[in-house]
């Protein structure tokens, strides 16, 4: 996706309801398929680490639900654990450049299930209760995206079918 993309670079893609982290310089991770979902970049400029996680649902109907399906899929359970894997492998909340895109409706607009809106609810209430600002986003509207992250520089990318897009440059 990026064009600065180079053959020694570790390609990692990031599946529907799962969650991967890395240490750069030589790491660029991509998500696809963001309709309603949610993918949420974290970047540590410092120790260059960061994560990509491309999460379903807002939350798990019950704790079996979470279990059976991993903590990836939801946003109550998988973005407080990409921040934590991140701060095991030396990252700091202090200095974390996070970004999101994705929460599509490509569904009517005024369909009950507005899954997309929801994603989008409960991920600014956690980020609210937890004092984070996202650096770049890109939310909303019909179209699908693509996410991109190069942990050389935290550089964050977007694609959707008008194009590709910088969403976070240092």
């Amino acid at each position: 996706m990026s064009p600065a993309t180079t053959p020694n670079q570790l390609q990692l893609v990031v599946g529907i309801a799962d969650m991967k982290l890395g240490k750069g310089p030589s790491t660029v991770m991509t998500t696809h398929a963001l309709g309603s979902c949610i993918g949420l970049t974290i970047y540590d400029p410092v120790t260059s680490i960061g994560g990509l996680l491309h999460f379903m649902l807002p939350a798990p109907r019950d704790e079996d639900h979470s279990t059976v399906r991993g903590p990836a899929m939801f946003a109550t359970t998988g973005v407080p654990a990409l921040f934590m894997e991140g701060y095991k492998l030396g990252a700091s909340k202090e200095r974390l450049i996070v970004c999101a895109a994705g929460a599509a409706e490509l569904m009517m607009s005024d369909s009950d299930f507005q899954i997309g809106r929801r994603n989008r609810t409960m991920l600014r209430k956690l980020f609210w209760k937890n004092g984070v600002v996202l650096a770049g986003e890109d939310m909303g509207g019909t179209d699908a995206r693509t996410l991109s992250i190069d942990l050389s520089d935290g550089t964050v990318r977007i694609r959707t079918r008008l194009g590709e897009s910088t969403l976070w440059k240092p």
